[in-house]
């Protein structure tokens, strides 16, 4: 009997030490495997939309069990912040760049219909953007003036005073272009709203004041002189007789186009400076 006792346990213990070893020298062997190989990323591996799909479908459900995982606002070392950039090739699906049609490089103050075929909203696409600076005191003036371009021009009022609903009088106010913001200048609104890419549409843009006199101007006629005479940046002519004017804003009946003048004594230390060549 002594003897089967000792000779079992010796069985149960040698087996028990292979299997030690055993498992010892799996695990060796597949870390050396393992280093000896490069690291795959799974961007780099073509895998059938489905089943990156149902990825996607574990990967937003899994952030969305877990609300409360969120990242350093410094990912760098030491005190400066590391910015990520926007697009990487080893950014995971969907970080990619949109395709197009999605985004388009310009764009414009048409106004468009709630449904159907962008292409067919506009029946006459305008030239021409012009834009006053406005108050409501001076919308007889401007109401005026609106009356003097025909529809290759497009509206667009910029309200200092925030009062915009009662210019819906006019005709005219319900296809013009709105925009609100108390007690600023023309070039405030100009800087922000009238981006190169938003105007790249029109031949022409009009930055006009509100206090314009219109009595004897002619908007198909002066676009035919900027036109005719390569005018990049121009004004039409003001009366000579109206007090304080700029001698080069003023009209002159010798010709059509004035490019350079003289200002009156005092008025302009450098022609080559603001605002004389300007």
């Amino acid at each position: 009997m002594g003897n089967l006792y000792r000779s079992g346990v010796f069985r149960k213990s040698n087996d028990g030490a292979r299997l030690v070893i055993t498992t010892f020298m799996g695990m060796l062997l597949g870390y050396l495997i393992g280093v000896s190989f490069p690291s795959v990323s799974l961007t780099k591996i073509n895998l059938p939309s489905s089943l990156m799909s149902s990825f996607d479908i574990a990967f937003n459900d899994d952030r969305r069990s877990s609300p409360s995982r969120s990242f350093p606002e410094n990912l760098g070392s030491g005190s400066t912040p590391f910015t990520p950039k926007i697009y990487a090739p080893t950014n995971p699906r969907g970080a990619e760049s949109l395709p197009p049609g999605i985004v388009v490089s310009d764009s414009d103050f048409y106004l468009r219909r709630l449904w159907g075929d962008p292409s067919e909203d506009l029946k006459q696409k305008p030239k021409y953007l012009v834009t006053f600076t406005v108050g409501l005191e001076q919308k007889n003036n401007i109401d005026a003036a609106v009356k003097k371009f025909s529809e290759d021009f497009q509206i667009m009022l910029f309200h200092y005073d925030g009062r915009t609903s009662e210019w819906d009088q006019f005709e005219w106010s319900r296809r013009a272009v709105h925009v609100s913001v108390r007690k600023q200048t023309k070039w405030w609104y100009a800087k922000r709203f009238l981006h190169p890419d938003v105007v790249a549409a029109y031949d022409f843009i009009f930055i006009w004041d509100e206090d314009l006199g219109v009595e004897h101007f002619n908007a198909e006629k002066y676009m035919q002189l900027v036109k005719k005479h390569g005018l990049e940046i121009s004004q039409p002519g003001l009366e000579p007789n109206n007090g304080l004017t700029w001698q080069m804003t003023k009209r002159r009946g010798d010709r059509e186009v004035h490019k350079d003048t003289e200002e009156k004594p005092g008025w302009c230390s450098d022609p080559h400076l603001p605002p004389c060549a300007a």
